[in-house]
């Protein structure tokens, strides 16, 4: 998925939270991103990985968190 289509199908979905995620990587204002791995972003397995693979692309830092670490 390019990022025209990540965006169009988080539009649809109505996830404004995360199409602010992406404007603010695009204007530097987002360097990096905790993110429990085995929960993701999004449920859509296939958007998640492409919304991951376009914020890495804008220069985002995924570090990436155990269930643990996140409840603790």
């Amino acid at each position: 998925m390019n990022r025209e289509e990540v965006v169009a199908k988080l539009k649809q979905s109505e996830m404004e939270d995360l199409l602010e995620l992406i404007e603010d990587a695009e204007n530097g204002y987002l360097e990096e991103l905790e993110l429990v791995e085995s929960v993701g972003l999004v449920y859509d397995k296939e958007l998640n990985e492409s919304l991951i693979k376009l914020l890495k692309g804008l220069g985002v830092s995924i570090i990436y968190v155990t269930d643990e670490e996140e409840s603790s």
